[in-house]
């Protein structure tokens, strides 16, 4: 069973920045398609972002787009989420996920999960 373990979230202020981090617990990752959701209060989760295995391909939600840059490093099975420029609409938890398929918009088409991490945006 691959666990993920988000780090790096926390509370700063509009047009600050935060990098999340995403450890996987097996190797295999190394292969899988991974990605960023958020969910805020009384929300549906959302996509943010996805990086292909080879991070040769990375897909955005237009809301993020030119702020957010997602990354991975699959020799320490860890992918990043950059966040910059952050306004108060991006206070959410944010959920690291990976899949064994290509990258997908809903929740629903992904594998595997991790807890979470909140960040804040204070305006």
């Amino acid at each position: 069973q691959v666990q993920l373990v988000e780090s790096g979230g926390g509370l700063v202020q509009t047009g600050g920045s935060l990098r999340l981090s995403c450890a996987a617990s097996e190797r295999t990752v190394s292969t899988y398609t991974m990605g960023w959701f958020r969910q805020a209060p009384g929300k549906e989760r959302e996509f943010v972002a996805a990086i292909s295995w080879s991070s040769t391909n990375t897909h955005y939600a237009d809301s993020v787009k030119g702020r957010f840059a997602i990354s991975r490093d699959n020799a320490k099975n860890t992918v990043y989420l950059q966040m910059n420029s952050l306004k108060p609409e991006d206070t959410a938890v944010y959920y690291c996920t990976a899949s064994t398929s290509l990258y997908s918009y809903s929740a629903y088409d992904w594998a595997y999960w991790g807890q979470g991490t909140q960040v804040t945006v204070s305006s």
